[in-house]
């Protein structure tokens, strides 16, 4: 699926919609009910959840205190499903504070620990203010619509709103696989419409964990 054709409003399917809260979401992830396209809905090649996570910049962070803020928000497994979910979502500009949404491929947990991360990292793009929101559905999009043409590599994206800037990823499973991430950069340039001197920073999440969170 070259891109995501955004459907008319349609009435909910009988399929199950893991639209949570995420109350007590982050040790049952392995449990939570798959998503499925309901008749008539065009599939996803993979199923994706949204996330959330907020905190205050001042208090330490650890992998515990960090897992435990990140909140699964919900799950979509069809063209359908994605818009119905995302068009009821906050942009990511409007969010205040220390916020991020992460989308991920269901199963993944949007944490540098996860199995499919940790061997992994991330290219980052650091954003002026004002140019959060339509990043995020450009790389979004992308994502979900298989525009990246890299088998399973990519794992999710991330939108960090912080004070200054706002921050840009995209998560990969393979750090060390130079042709895959280079693909991803390329990519990413080219469905973000960046300048040729944008800068781009590939940064393994062996780094990450070994110098500090988020």
């Amino acid at each position: 699926m070259d891109h995501l054709e955004r459907p008319k409003d349609e009435d909910q399917d009988d399929c199950h919609h893991d639209n949570s809260d995420g109350t007590n979401n982050n040790n049952n992830n392995n449990r939570r009910k798959m998503v499925c396209p309901a008749a008539g809905e065009h599939p996803l090649q993979f199923n994706y959840s949204f996330w959330f996570s907020r905190r205050t910049p001042s208090r330490p962070s650890s992998s515990q205190s960090y897992e435990q803020n990140v909140r699964h928000i919900g799950s979509v497994s069809s063209v359908e499903q994605f818009w119905r979910f995302y068009s009821h979502l906050v942009r990511p500009g409007d969010l205040s504070g220390h916020s991020d949404f992460h989308l991920f491929k269901e199963g993944i947990k949007p944490m540098w620990e996860d199995e499919c991360n940790r061997r992994g990292g991330k290219w980052i793009i650091r954003l002026r203010k004002g140019l959060a929101s339509r990043f995020w559905e450009n790389i979004v999009l992308a994502m979900v619509g298989e525009q990246f043409m890299v088998g399973e590599e990519i794992c999710g994206a991330v939108v960090s709103i912080r004070f200054q800037e706002d921050i840009l990823s995209i998560w990969n499973r393979t750090s060390n696989d130079i042709t895959t991430t280079s693909r991803i950069r390329d990519t990413l340039r080219r469905v973000l419409n960046l300048p040729t001197n944008t800068i781009m920073e590939y940064k393994t999440h062996n780094d990450s964990l070994r110098y500090c969170w988020h």
